[in-house]
């Protein structure tokens, strides 16, 4: 036993005169000491990362993990260069400047696999609009391209950290190019990103049939990133700013648990009429439409005493808003043409003009 100790004494001590005496011994064990070390914390890395992905149904956490193990294992490898170098008899200065070239290189790494990462998860998320609604195909370069240009902007601070440069002019030129281009594309701005809060948002979709409160009423066949598209009854296409309907009051025909829509038919009747006969001839009239809808059933209302007539209103529904127009013209001549059979009077205004002679 004490020659085993006498011996691992003797060689500790040839080691350490080795590791003082010739410094590019001790710089390459730390290189392969790195090298597997690197290797060891991609093994471990890729077994928990393993373990936690087989849990998720997405192959989001699969490609990252492919992709992560060059940045972990470079990372560590570069690090151990970095010890190496230091042990190296350099002056400060060289020394300095290695690190600097070592920190640059792996903020360059980590900022390549930010660019795939990011890359990734927005493709990933334009591919479920349902559960991400402001990133689909069509607004997947905005968000790409914004995530990657916030991404290069962190890597860029870091590397004039890591160098130590002054930043100051760069930031102000920056800050008055950002207030030049701000005034130049302020109605561009306002647009694209009301078109992000439409998008997030969804007050309508494609195929929705929208009114505006300036009156523009048609089917929404186009949302994009600077307007929206809509489709009128006389076969226009309204291309309306994102920014205009941002500030707008938009009534959504196609929204809620049901298409249906009401229709209104406004109808008067002279004085002296009998108003269940009334009745029982509008709703027979709204019955015998095939484009009504039997629930909810139709209704009459009578609403008012007005100067010639006495104001009813028929109240039915259709099942699509785009059938409001057509029902509403088949209504009004079924009413019309019953009226006349059933001698039920229409009015129209009348006046007694006087004359005087002197």
């Amino acid at each position: 036993m004490s020659v085993f100790l006498s011996w691992m004494t003797t060689a500790f001590s040839w080691a350490k005169e080795v590791w003082v005496t010739y410094p590019w011994v001790g710089s390459l064990l730390i290189v392969l000491f790195a090298l597997v070390a690197g290797a060891i914390a991609d093994r471990l890395l890729t077994r928990a990362f393993k373990s936690w992905a087989q849990k998720t149904s997405s192959d989001l956490d699969d490609k990252i993990l492919a992709s992560i193990h060059g940045p972990v294992v470079k990372t560590v490898v570069l690090w151990g260069l970095m010890l190496a170098f230091a042990r190296l008899n350099f002056s400060d200065e060289t020394v300095v400047f290695a690190h600097r070239i070592f920190w640059t290189a792996i903020v360059w790494v980590w900022m390549r696999f930010g660019l795939v990462a990011v890359s990734l998860v927005v493709t990933t998320a334009s591919r479920h609009p349902s559960r991400f609604h402001a990133i689909e195909p069509r607004t997947f370069p905005l968000f790409d391209n914004l995530a990657k240009l916030l991404l290069v902007s962190a890597g860029l601070f870091a590397f004039i950290s890591v160098w130590d440069f002054d930043a100051t002019g760069w930031l102000a030129s920056a800050g008055i190019a950002g207030i030049a281009i701000g005034f130049a594309a302020q109605d561009t701005l306002a647009n694209l990103f009301s078109g992000v809060f439409i998008i997030a948002d969804a007050p309508y979709c494609m195929g929705d049939y929208i009114v505006l409160d300036s009156g523009e009423r048609g089917e929404v066949v186009h949302i994009g990133l600077r307007s929206t598209r809509l489709l009128t009854r006389d076969d226009l296409i309204i291309v309306l700013p994102n920014a205009v309907i941002g500030k707008a009051k938009v009534i959504n025909e196609s929204a809620g648990d049901s298409t249906r829509r009401r229709v209104r038919v406004k109808v008067g009747v002279a004085y002296g009429s009998d108003l269940d006969k009334v009745r029982e001839v509008l709703l027979g009239v709204a019955e015998a439409e095939d484009m009504v809808c039997a629930t909810p059933a139709p209704r009459v209302r009578f609403r008012a005493f007005s100067d010639s007539s006495l104001d009813h209103e028929l109240l039915c529904w259709v099942n699509e808003p785009v059938l409001r127009g057509r029902a509403l013209d088949a209504i009004n001549r079924g009413v019309y043409q019953a009226f006349a059979e059933n001698g039920i009077e229409i009015p129209f205004p009348q006046r007694t003009v006087h004359m005087h002679t002197t």
